[in-house]
């Protein structure tokens, strides 16, 4: 598949699981990929890994949260893979705790990484999309938007992101760039193990009893969420905008 060829995307966070995925997927079907994490060095696998397989990647340490950094970031991206079509915001963190005993600095943390670094990256994206009157943004929201105990910092940035889109779609749209998100359910990375050792459970056996609530019988792998998010960022997506897809094996 080529659906890519002659597209540069920028994937944030894509040093592991999801971000690597997508990376990875963009890169298979043709697209220059800007591997962007907080730092080359953290970005340096994923790029080595789309290398591998003969793609084309090159990685960019930058604090996504800092919007200085991103605009000098997108500058040399742009001028680097020549161009910028396609933007994943996928950076993210946790900061789990009961909302009681939630210090500032948790809440802090979570809403600039997850929602702020969105607002960040958008803006700094969209000047190149709308001179080329072509864009795809897709960001990573998550089931939790829907409420989840000890996520309130999480579930509201993720809630943000979804308005956020709804909102974006309207006022690019008339640039030719498409807005969406996608709103994971449980996937098997990092990210859900450091969940796991949070109440006590392992990796294994935290999936498990989540493969036990979801209809299809597992858990989700970074892989499913690259599917969409590829299938989002494509001229076959052309005629989607504003929405946020949820990838969750049926869960309810």
């Amino acid at each position: 598949m080529s659906r890519f060829t002659g597209r540069v995307a920028v994937v944030t966070g894509a040093a592991q699981g999801i971000g690597a995925a997508t990376a990875q997927r963009l890169a298979e079907e043709g697209a220059a990929v800007a591997v962007v994490d907080l730092t080359a060095e953290r970005a340096q696998a994923t790029v080595d890994a789309i290398g591998a397989k003969g793609g084309t990647a090159r990685g960019y340490g930058c604090d996504v949260t800092d919007q200085e950094a991103v605009l000098a970031t997108f500058a040399r991206i742009h001028e680097d893979l020549g161009g910028l079509h396609i933007l994943v915001n996928n950076a993210g963190i946790t900061r789990d705790g009961m909302f009681f005993k939630m210090p500032r600095s948790d809440w802090d943390a979570v809403i600039n990484v997850n929602l702020n670094s969105v607002y960040t990256c958008s803006q700094a994206a969209q000047k190149y999309m709308a001179r080329a009157k072509y864009g795809k943004i897709v960001s990573l929201s998550s089931r939790s938007a829907l409420g989840n105990r000890g996520q309130a910092n999480y579930a509201a940035a993720k809630a943000g992101i979804q308005g956020f889109t709804a909102t974006l779609a309207i006022e690019l749209g008339r640039f030719n760039i498409n807005v969406n998100a996608v709103a994971p359910g449980y996937i098997a990375t990092a990210m859900t193990a450091a969940t796991a050792e949070r109440v006590g459970s392992s990796a294994d056996e935290h999936q498990r009893l989540a493969a036990e609530r979801t209809p299809l019988g597992r858990v989700g792998q970074p892989e499913d969420i690259a599917s969409v998010v590829a299938f989002l960022a494509s001229d076959d997506a052309s005629y989607v905008s504003g929405q946020t897809l949820y990838v969750n094996g049926g869960a309810r």
